[in-house]
């Protein structure tokens, strides 16, 4: 519901457990198969070999430091830079408003609410139920327009329609009294703590 870039996460952590992988392999092979030491210490040397042979003949006219550290230093503020703006992204799309509306009667004006409004009246009236082992509550803004997230971990045994039915009696009497018709996701899950609890009788 927020605008978390879940395909560019779901790539990332897709190369990242490619890479842990192949380390994991290799890790393996190293400590199982015994020509395979042999082997990487050739390899390993004769990489960095390549490698100080390309700095010795890159550089700078005059001096003896190379020229690729200056790369590798910008290629590290660009990767810096990148992680910056990626973890930025991440649960972006919440809002402070539930309500945004200018009104143009006898006194014009803007009608502001905010979004702790809406989420603090519908945890209050979800914490009296002893059905439900948790509930969360959190405005978004989609496509410009507030909207409400409503996440409910019921308890073992509560029938999930019946509990959205009295969700939605809540929504729709928070819309009366805000004015406005706000659109909601009403996301009901089974964790660990709803397995294990068992509902209270209420006295």
């Amino acid at each position: 519901m927020n605008n978390t870039p879940r395909v560019l996460n779901r790539i990332l952590i897709g190369i990242l457990g490619l890479k842990l992988l192949v380390i994991g392999l290799l890790l393996v092979t190293l400590a199982t198969v015994p020509a395979a030491g042999p082997w990487w210490q050739h390899w390993s040397a004769g990489v960095w070999s390549g490698m100080s042979q390309l700095f010795q003949h890159t550089g700078v006219p005059g001096r003896e430091e190379s020229w690729l550290w200056a790369v590798l230093a910008l290629l590290l503020v660009g990767v810096i830079a990148a992680m910056v703006a990626w973890v930025a992204q991440q649960g972006k799309g919440r809002s402070g408003l539930i309500v945004a509306e200018d009104d143009a009667g006898d006194f014009p004006g803007n009608v502001r609410i905010g979004g702790g409004v809406a989420e603090q009246a519908l945890r209050a009236a979800l914490a009296e139920r002893q059905d439900l082992a948790g509930a969360t509550v959190a405005t978004y803004e989609i496509r410009g327009e507030p909207a409400l997230k409503i996440r409910l971990q019921p308890r073992h045994g509560v029938a999930p329609h019946l509990l959205a039915a009295d969700v939605s009696a809540l929504v729709e009497a928070l819309d009366a009294v805000v004015g406005k018709r706000t659109p909601v996701l009403i996301h009901i899950s089974a964790g660990a703590r709803s397995r294990f609890s068992r509902a209270e009788r209420a006295r």
